[in-house]
């Protein structure tokens, strides 16, 4: 009788032991799988609908002159990553150029710019393009005063936004993006802007280091699906 409660005890345990592990394998494979789609969606294209065959554009602002860190320079920050992004998509490229030149000096520029947004300017600018052409609008500028300069605005509030996907960039010397992709969004009205998907390059290494900001203008492209592929 001894034996047979014994025995009993032991099966008893046994069995808890399986359902134990087979419980313990079940929640680690669906924690597996819960972790895949996690990562599945944050690196599936059709997230964002962006591919190599939609039209692009890219628009940019960039101040040439005195620049903060880098001195006079004869192309700007945010031009020469324009050019970039524009050479690995194939997107076709417009400078927003204000009809008033901000200064060269650094000072006085930063202060023109600085007025312009305690007013609430919208300064004129030349030409134009049309976005409605363009399925993905990139748009690059300096951070200014923890904004896009003013005359960006001017370009944003000329169109009609609906529909199209919108990707920021800015060069800084060290305040990053600073919150300016979500000024944009909220400029861009009926946009999808990709708000934490922006792409932030600091201006001394546009100017000084061009193979690593090239180079993380390409990592950055690849991770949206952006890069156009060669023939």
């Amino acid at each position: 009788m001894k034996h047979i409660g014994k025995s009993l005890l032991i099966g008893l345990c046994s069995l808890m032991g399986l359902n134990s592990c087979s419980a313990s394998t079940n929640r680690n494979e669906e924690t597996k799988k819960n972790t895949d789609i996690e990562m599945n969606t944050s690196v599936n294209p059709s997230k964002t609908a962006l591919n190599n065959d939609l039209k692009k554009l890219v628009v940019f602002f960039s101040h040439i002159g005195e620049n903060y860190n880098v001195g006079y320079i004869e192309k700007g920050n945010t031009h020469i990553i324009a050019d970039m992004i524009a050479d690995a998509t194939g997107a076709d490229l417009f400078e927003i150029v204000p009809e008033k030149d901000y200064p060269d000096n650094y000072n006085e520029c930063i202060e023109v710019a600085k007025q312009e947004l305690h007013q609430n300017k919208r300064p004129a600018i030349k030409g134009d393009v049309k976005i409605e052409d363009y399925d993905v609008v990139f748009i690059g500028y300096p951070n200014w005063w923890g904004n896009p300069p003013m005359c960006v605005y001017t370009f944003i509030e000329k169109h009609d936004w609906n529909g199209k996907t919108v990707i920021p960039f800015i060069t800084h010397e060290g305040s990053g993006m600073g919150g300016t992709d979500r000024k944009i969004a909220a400029a861009c009205q009926g946009a999808n802007t990709l708000t934490g998907k922006g792409l932030a390059v600091q201006g001394k290494v546009a100017q000084e280091n061009q193979e690593m900001a090239k180079k993380n203008v390409e990592r950055w492209l690849t991770g949206l699906n952006m890069i156009n592929k060669k023939d």
